[in-house]
């Protein structure tokens, strides 16, 4: 008989809406291995592409045979938009009102929240339903607003999301993290208790169904030039205005660009700190299987984040995996120390906020053989393959709930 399996992630989305990817991908092949997998998600976010139709307060649809239940929430603009937490506060509140009908018994909760509201109406489900909860993290929240928002920790809305978060913990039957590092934060906030290391991957059947990329955006990127390439959300911990710093210390170099392909709320910010440059150029978000037809017409890619205390606990965001799958060396200006890029000896990791740093980097990968840029490329892709499939991650969740 097949298991219920639950998960609720506000953000979660699909290749057809657009991030996050992470769920879609895992309950895929959860499914594959006798699971019946329910996605409980919101009908807007500032990362989606494509937001689904949600006319009624919910909208239950199969996705490659993944239950979607889309709640519908109030639309932001952007991740900086101040109405996003009347999106937060109407999400939690509808976890109260679920149409019970329309859903699987649960045999296991996997509550995956950014911040973490959701927590008190999930542990209610929890108890009414007798299932296994699972915490899992791939955002630490309040930590995160705190240091990239600089709201004191003081705040009675940190102190209720520091409640929530501490409630998980605490009650979870599993704890797991896409971040390393994690228990280093458990111990140092007083919690003993473990927790499993499951990071973000990539999906290898998706990854070869290469889509071309529309003719008006391959005509803007030139064939001539050395690119060094992000793609991906353009936010605050992302830290590009060190990746336009450098662009523009390497000025002189005319056959270099730095190319940044995405959206988001420092968008229009970067572009004006870019104006005057032509070595600094940037291209809307592109769907995510034409992703790897862009990165085939770059030379490096380029992935960045803030110096916080925060990323201490370790990273796993998801456009890494696509620059290794291309097989395209890494220039990785992130203070961490899971640093995959030094593991897979795929690139060069230069420090945080150092635009100086950052076009060193790039100049030692301009100037190297390209033969030993492809190497290094190629030992990212290998490392990727058989490391972070979706395949094998699922495996280890479908074993870890097995054995609660």
């Amino acid at each position: 008989m097949k298991k219920n399996i639950w998960i609720i992630n506000e953000y979660a989305g699909s290749p057809y809406h657009g991030m996050e990817f992470r769920h879609y991908y895992l309950g895929k092949e959860l499914t594959k291995l006798n699971y019946n997998v329910t996605i409980i998600t919101a009908s807007f976010s500032h990362l989606f592409r494509n937001p689904p139709k949600v006319d009624n307060k919910f909208r239950s649809e199969n996705i490659d045979g993944i239950n979607y239940l889309w709640i519908k929430v109030p639309k932001y603009s952007n991740s900086t938009d101040k109405r996003r937490v009347l999106k937060w506060i109407n999400f939690t509140y509808s976890l109260i009102k679920l149409p019970l009908n329309e859903l699987s018994r649960p045999d296991y909760i996997i509550l995956s929240p950014m911040e973490t509201l959701p927590v008190i109406p999930t542990i209610k489900l929890v108890k009414n339903f007798s299932s296994k909860f699972i915490f899992e993290v791939k955002d630490i929240w309040p930590l995160s607003i705190v240091e990239l928002g600089n709201y004191s920790p003081k705040h009675p809305f940190i102190r209720l999301l520091k409640y929530c978060e501490t409630l998980a913990i605490k009650k979870a039957d599993l704890v797991v993290s896409v971040l390393p590092n994690y228990g280093e934060y458990l111990k140092e906030n007083g919690f003993n208790r473990n927790f499993i290391y499951l990071p973000n991957g990539i999906d290898l059947e998706e990854m070869s169904r290469i889509e071309p990329l529309s003719e008006d955006i391959r005509n803007k990127i030139p064939q001539n030039k050395f690119i060094v390439a992000y793609t991906g959300t353009i936010g605050i911990a992302n830290a590009l205005e060190y990746l336009i710093k450098a662009g523009k210390i390497l000025r002189n170099y005319k056959d270099i660009l730095i190319l940044i392909v995405g959206k988001g709320g420092e968008k229009g910010k970067l572009e004006k700190l870019a104006q005057g440059y032509s070595n600094i150029k940037f291209l809307p978000a592109i769907p995510k299987n034409q992703i790897q037809s862009l990165l085939s017409l770059v030379d490096v890619c380029y992935i960045g984040l803030r110096k916080k205390n925060l990323f201490k606990y370790g990273v796993s965001p998801n456009k890494i995996f696509d620059y290794m799958y291309a097989a395209k060396p890494i220039i990785h200006a992130i203070n961490t120390k899971n640093d995959i890029v030094t593991m897979a000896n795929c690139g060069l990791s230069v420090e945080a906020e150092n635009p100086e740093a950052i076009a060193d980097a790039i100049l030692k990968l301009y100037k190297m053989n390209p033969e030993e840029r492809k190497r290094l490329g190629e030992n990212g892709r290998k490392y990727v393959i058989e490391n972070h499939s979706y395949t094998k991650l699922a495996r280890k969740y479908a074993n870890l709930l097995e054995n609660l």
